[in-house]
């Protein structure tokens, strides 16, 4: 993967640094292999990201920054998947895992309208909650391989097109 497109689209390490919500963390920000942009702090940060981004809560990107540091992963890549879930993504998202845990337990899909209250939370969650649960689980584990699996894939496919393209400058070098 190119390192260019990466740091293009990632958080700056001094802004995640100064985040309001990634304070508490500390020095444990300061350590090189969050911020470094290698094949293996890459594929596991993509694999954190998309894992975090499928978890129901508020704060996703702390839950994301903590993984980064556990599993010394790249943080800005594992902070900016996270925000592939956003008010707009989530509903239809979580609509689907539903579906996926409602076949896998064999429970015919209920129909209901999701509301961001409490009341809702405390009412409507308690009718739907174990497909929810169970569909969330399996998607989140599925995609993370998922994209580990793929990063190291296109990053592979970036080496390799890269060294092809040193070794034909190379050859025509030593043509001249």
């Amino acid at each position: 993967m190119p390192r260019k497109f990466l740091k293009k689209w990632t958080p700056h390490p001094t802004s995640l640094k100064e985040h309001k919500h990634l304070r508490f963390l500390g020095t444990a920000l300061h350590a090189v292999h969050l911020w470094q942009m290698n094949r293996s702090t890459v594929t596991r940060a993509c694999a954190i990201g998309i894992f975090c981004m499928w978890i129901p809560v508020p704060f996703q990107t702390v839950l994301a920054a903590l993984g980064a540091i556990l599993f010394r992963a790249n943080m800005p890549v594992s902070v900016a998947l996270v925000f592939i879930t956003n008010p707009l993504t989530m509903p239809p998202m979580f609509y689907f895992t539903y579906k996926v845990g409602a076949v896998l337990l064999g429970l015919p899909p209920q129909k209901f309208n999701f509301e961001l209250s409490l009341d809702w939370l405390t009412t409507g969650m308690l009718q739907i909650w174990k497909p929810f649960v169970l569909g969330t689980s399996l998607v989140a584990v599925v995609t993370s391989l998922l994209a580990y699996y793929g990063a190291q894939l296109l990053w592979n496919i970036h080496l390799f097109k890269r060294m092809k393209e040193l070794r034909k400058i190379r050859s025509e070098r030593e043509q001249q």
